[in-house]
């Protein structure tokens, strides 16, 4: 092999392409590739971290659903405790009215009792006053025919 001039400008040649290239291209691509490299990370940091967040808030979100439909049941268990509490006041209320309508229907009736029989006791006074006097005024006296009907209206 035989070593000339057009060799040794190759080389040389060759030498100031690499020395340019590792002096002014190399670094900026190594710069950019190291950029790009770190971006990459934060970018799968970020990833990983809103992941995480993610499942976290998925939990939270759970927790609270629970929450809230123990909360819905305890609301609708409550509801209907009071529904039941209003059916039996009403209940009681409706009894009470009906017991002071009987009372009170029953009331009227002695009332009315009372005064038909007070209405019958005078019509049978006066019947019977009238039938003594007939049977008096033919035997006695007005004297004793008035002592009579006051003893037998005592006895009514």
């Amino acid at each position: 092999m035989e070593i000339n001039a057009t060799i040794i400008g190759q080389f040389i040649t060759f030498a100031i392409l690499v020395w340019f290239t590792m002096k002014y291209i190399w670094p900026p691509v190594l710069k950019t590739m190291h950029d790009r490299e770190k971006k990459i990370a934060d970018g799968l940091e970020a990833a990983e971290r809103s992941r995480l967040e993610l499942e976290m808030a998925e939990t939270k979100a759970r927790g609270i659903m629970q929450n809230a439909q123990r909360e819905a049941a305890d609301i609708a268990k409550q509801a209907n405790q009071y529904a039941a509490k209003l059916v039996d006041e009403a209940k009681a209320e409706g009894k009470l009215a009906y017991q002071r309508i009987v009372d009170m229907a029953q009331s009227d009736i002695d009332r009315e009792i009372i005064q038909t029989k007070t209405a019958l006791k005078n019509q049978f006074a006066a019947l019977a006053v009238k039938g003594a006097e007939k049977i008096i005024r033919q035997h006695l006296n007005e004297k004793i025919h008035d002592d009579l009907l006051n003893e037998l209206v005592k006895q009514i």
